[in-house]
Formats: structure tokens, sequence, C-alpha cells
């Protein structure tokens, strides 16, 4: 489970004094308690996937990679050079990302498997997307693929 393999790392980094890997993976750690938390009180499963956890580490990298844009105009390359360090750490437990030549394949290959022709169908697309490569792919990208595809 992704989960234990978090805590593991996490006492490795503890023994290795790597205090970079150490907060990142305290970080995640909280956010999935978070989570946790959240999915309970709404009358859910107390624990969660790894493919719920594997999300929630996707969204930190987009949320670290707006702020490092935002560093990037404030000449802020410190906190920039942190922010991605922090990226590089998170995405060491994530799938391989699709280069934009292959998001472009699969979403030409979804886009003929469903008959698509209008925006109209869009939704139905991305919903194959996100079912087929949640994780590998990231959706802005294959958003607007399909977007130019369809019009």
């Amino acid at each position: 489970m992704l989960r234990q393999q978090l805590n593991e790392d996490l006492k490795s980094a503890m023994r290795d004094k790597d205090t970079r890997r150490m907060g990142t993976l305290r970080l995640i750690l909280a956010a999935v308690k978070e989570q946790e938390i959240v999915s309970r009180a709404e009358g859910g499963d107390k624990d969660i996937t790894d493919d719920q956890i594997r999300q929630i580490m996707a969204k930190m990298v987009k949320q670290r990679r707006d702020s490092i844009r935002m560093y990037e105009e404030g000449a802020r390359m410190d906190l920039a050079e942190q922010e991605q360090a922090e990226i590089a750490v998170i995405e060491s437990y994530l799938p391989k990302q699709l280069s934009a030549d292959e998001v472009a394949e699969v979403v030409a290959k979804v886009k003929q498997e469903l008959g698509a022709t209008g925006l109209k169908d869009m939704g139905r697309c991305m919903g194959v997307l996100k079912d087929r490569y949640a994780g590998r792919v990231d959706m802005g990208r294959a958003s607007q693929t399909m977007k130019q595809l369809l019009t």
C-alpha cells in the first residue's frame, strides 16, 4: 500500500536527516489524513485508496507548479527551487506522466473510439480519459488538446 510506503520512507528520511524529503513526506501524509477525516465525516470509508492518495499528490504537484510560476514572477528563485525540490519528491511516488506527443495520441484515440464530432462530446471524452489515464495525464493539457480536435 502506498501509505505504508510513505510512512517507511518518512522513517528512512528521519534516520538520514534528509529534511527536505522528510518535510515533503509529512505534508503528503497530513493531506492524506485530512482526506480521511473528510471522508469519515461524509460517512465514507475511513481508509482511502492508493488512487485517492495519488490524486492528492497530483493536486499537490499542480499547486507547487502554480507557486513556482508566481515565485519566478516575483524574482524569488530560492522559493521556486524549494518548490521544485518538493515536486521531485512527490513525483517519485506518481506514475510516469505521458509526454505532450503521447497525450495528443491518446486524446485522438479516445476521440476516434467514441466517434466524437463536436464540443458536445467533450465531457464524455474527458471522462474516458480520466478513467483510463488518471494520474498519468495532465488533464489540463488533455482538455486543451481535445478541444482543438473537436473544433
